[in-house]
């Protein structure tokens, strides 16, 4: 009678643990990330509430990162899925869906910020809202609290308090970082707030800190375009009658386009390497999101003012 009674009340109890949420105590996957750098802004929002999985390795591009299929199993047992959005996650866009579909819960950050439309000049991606907003760390303060709340929404077991009072102690600290920007851009001299890049990437920082994108080498909001000869021409020409004095390229990829740009157009311009759209390991110039806009920022003022 009493075996009995254990083996039943055990049976009662098989019910509850295969309904328990993924990544809560039923073992599933908790809250899970595409791209590292809204992987970095998400672990300092959930901080220890919750497991975190990002899937974009460090020095990968957004664009065309791939996942395994222990990955894709990693997506579908999520609780919560945070996803950039905008087209940018071309490699995942259909695990992505897949996972929407099957009800995970997800988060298009991008789609929550008041995102900007790329300009006239980017290829068949111009007028369509540009995903790149974390150029803007004002737009990233604003997609912490979307994070907050979605994750206390959706994530079971978290402590709310505990979750608000990350993203409050991060919001401090990009409001400190977008002060620290505007003074360090502030530096450039009048004439030279221009930026020419690989891709279409800096539209939401030249709207924050008053620059003007004078193209790209890759006329395009993604890094799978290639540039046309005469895309190459007519940049050379926009870059040499501007007098920019450097090119700024994506550390993601290889600056070869930016190099043949200035040598099919004779220009001394510098290619000076940033790291717009991924993270580097821990230890490196750009491990977190904070370390990569100091790092870029400190690139971009010193390649445009002639201190690089």
């Amino acid at each position: 009678m009493r075996a009995g009674a254990v083996v039943a009340a055990v049976l009662a109890l098989l019910p509850l643990a295969a309904c328990a949420p993924g990544g809560g105590d039923g073992g599933g996957s908790g809250v899970v990330v595409t791209t590292n750098i809204l992987g970095d802004i998400t672990r300092r929002v959930v901080g220890d509430e919750a497991e975190v999985t990002v899937l974009m390795a460090p020095g990968a591009d957004p664009h065309s990162f791939g996942i395994s299929a222990q990955q894709a199993a990693t997506i579908e047992d999520a609780e919560l899925l945070v996803h950039n959005g905008l087209g940018l996650e071309e490699g995942v866009a259909r695990n992505v869906s897949a996972a929407g579909e099957a009800g995970v819960a997800t988060l298009a950050v991008a789609e929550e910020v008041d995102p900007l439309p790329f300009g006239t000049d980017a290829g068949d991606e111009a007028g369509e809202p540009d995903p790149h907003f974390w150029t803007d760390p004002s737009r990233v303060r604003t997609a912490v609290d979307a994070i907050a709340d979605r994750v206390v929404a959706e994530v079971d077991g978290v402590d709310e308090a505990a979750v608000r009072a990350n993203a409050a102690e991060y919001a401090a600290e990009l409001d400190e970082l977008d002060a620290w920007m505007t003074d360090r851009f502030a530096a450039i001299p009048d004439g030279r707030r221009e930026l020419v890049t690989n891709h279409h990437v800096f539209g939401y920082l030249a709207d924050r800190y008053d620059f003007t994108v004078i193209g790209a080498v890759v006329p395009s909001g993604t890094t799978l375009a290639s540039p046309s000869a005469s895309d190459l021409e007519s940049l050379a020409s926009a870059v040499e009658e501007a007098g920019v004095p450097a090119i700024f390229a994506d550390s993601s990829q290889p600056d070869r386009l930016a190099q043949v740009l200035a040598e099919e157009a004779g220009l001394r311009v510098e290619v000076i390497e940033l790291f717009s759209e991924s993270l580097t390991e821990p230890e490196g110039p750009a491990g977190t999101y904070l370390a990569l806009m100091r790092t870029n920022t400190d690139a971009i003022a010193d390649g445009l003012s002639g201190a690089a």
